[in-house]
C-alpha cells in the first residue's frame, strides 16, 4: 500500500495547479495534482504531450474511468468512492493507481482491507500559483 504526505514515511509530493502556466512553478519531474473537469482537458493534453505525470481528483465513476484513459498515474478519490473505484481499477487493470483521501491514521486499515492501492494525507499536496 502506498502511503503519501504520512509523518512516517517520506514520500513523493503533489503539486496542485490551476493551469498550464503553474506547472512552470513546480520541480523537474514532479507530478500535478488538480481536479478532474472538462476545463481542465487542456491541462491534461498539456501534461501527456510533455509526459508530466498528473494526479487527478475525481468525483465519480466516469471521471475514474476518463482519469485512466486520459493517461494519469494517480487518481484520488474520496472514501465513500474507495471499494467501487478499486474493483473498477482492478477489473479493467488501470495503469494508474486508486489513491484514497484520508486524514486520520485509522483510515489506512479500512483502505488496507478494501483492497486500495494506497492513501494520501492532504499534507502531500502542495498549492502552487
Amino acid at each position: 500500500m502506498l502511503l503519501f504526505g504520512h509523518r512516517f514515511i517520506q514520500s513523493e509530493s503533489f503539486y496542485h495547479i490551476s493551469n498550464i502556466d503553474a506547472i512552470t512553478n513546480t520541480p523537474p519531474s514532479s507530478t500535478i495534482y488538480f481536479k478532474f473537469s472538462e476545463e481542465n482537458i487542456d491541462i491534461i493534453n498539456h501534461a501527456n504531450l510533455n509526459h508530466i505525470p498528473m494526479a487527478l481528483s475525481v468525483k465519480t465513476i466516469q471521471e475514474l474511468i476518463y482519469a485512466s484513459s486520459l493517461n494519469a498515474s494517480y487518481m484520488i478519490i474520496d472514501k465513500e468512492m474507495a471499494k467501487t473505484a478499486h474493483d473498477i481499477a482492478q477489473n479493467y487493470l488501470f495503469d494508474a493507481k486508486v489513491l484514497v483521501k484520508i486524514s486520520e491514521d485509522e483510515d489506512i486499515e479500512e483502505m488496507a482491507i478494501l483492497g486500495v492501492d494506497g492513501v494520501i494525507y492532504s499534507s502531500a499536496i502542495i498549492k502552487v500559483v
